[in-house]
């Protein structure tokens, strides 16, 4: 084990975590249940080429870096957990200069990524984590909720980590309204993908990897997804002033100031079919969170 690596997450960790340091460079925390969610994300993220193109083309757009800079400020100096943290994208395009920046995945191979560019990695469930209570100035839960089992369990256990005055954010998790086609536009969902390959002239990513990719979005099929209730009835029972923002992807800090903006033509058109009005907040596509403990 790298004695850095132990040395920064030793002291955060629960005296009845069983975790293994000997596990090469990346520590493990037992799982209990290896669920097939659990096991579609491992393998799709385990997948050195499937995860380098996620790095690149995801969360790292300038819309995403301000609107991230004004939810959490600086990450100087602070103990930041990061659940989900895939290859590291957050960081990535945030940058800073964190006390303590732990990473927190399912994926060895992402892991061993995120530790290149500055993450103390380890392996867990999300559903269960190997920490004390209370010790974070800001957990980062990115694109990470629709992934997971168990939504409500995982959002709770990321609130158990932040210190008094601290921050939860969550964000790019599918707003449930936004996305219940309906008809026609539920047809074309079902056959959208060689649409998308012929009109990608080859360039649409493979049959195998859009299939591992499917089996990773839990919670982020036509129907499903998340509300902005969701939120408020899990932490404001823990202790925290929660505000909920829909938005689109192509804004920045302005989401904050509760401006949505407009998605693609392509979402607004299959909401329009669904009777859907893509020009409400009930029609943006995901929610962020920024929850403070009290």
């Amino acid at each position: 084990m790298n004695s850095t690596v132990f040395s920064s997450l030793h002291p955060y960790i629960a005296k009845d975590a069983s975790v293994d340091w000997q596990t090469g460079d990346i520590p493990t925390s037992r799982i209990a249940n290896f669920t097939p969610t659990i096991k579609a994300n491992a393998l799709y993220y385990d997948n050195s080429e499937w995860a380098r193109g996620y790095f690149e083309a995801c969360h790292r757009d300038k819309a995403f870096k301000e609107c991230w800079q004004a939810a959490s400020g600086s990450w100087d100096d602070k103990i930041v957990v990061d659940i989900g943290c895939g290859p590291g994208n957050l960081y990535a395009t945030l940058g800073g200069s964190p006390r303590l920046l732990i990473g927190v995945d399912i994926s060895r191979n992402c892991l061993k990524m995120a530790q290149a560019i500055g993450y103390a990695p380890i392996l867990a469930d999300a559903h269960n984590l190997p920490f004390i209570d209370e010790f974070a100035d800001i957990v980062a839960v990115n694109a990470t909720l629709h992934h997971c089992d168990n939504m409500n369990k995982v959002l709770a256990e990321a609130a158990r980590l932040v210190r008094p005055g601290g921050l939860l954010i969550t964000d790019h998790d599918p707003q449930q309204t936004a996305w219940d086609w309906k008809g026609l536009a539920m047809l074309l969902y079902k056959i959208r993908v060689p649409i998308y390959r012929l009109m990608s002239f080859g360039k649409f990513m493979s049959t195998a990897e859009h299939d591992a990719m499917l089996a990773t979005e839990t919670h982020h099929q036509p129907g499903d997804g998340l509300t902005t209730q969701f939120y408020y009835q899990i932490l404001e029972p823990l202790g925290f002033s929660v505000k909920v923002y829909p938005h689109n992807h192509t804004l920045g800090a302005q989401v904050l100031q509760n401006n949505y903006g407009q998605a693609q033509l392509k979402y607004r058109y299959a909401q329009w079919l669904s009777g859907i009005n893509s020009n409400s907040s009930e029609a943006a596509l995901s929610l962020m969170c920024i929850a403070r403990r009290n």
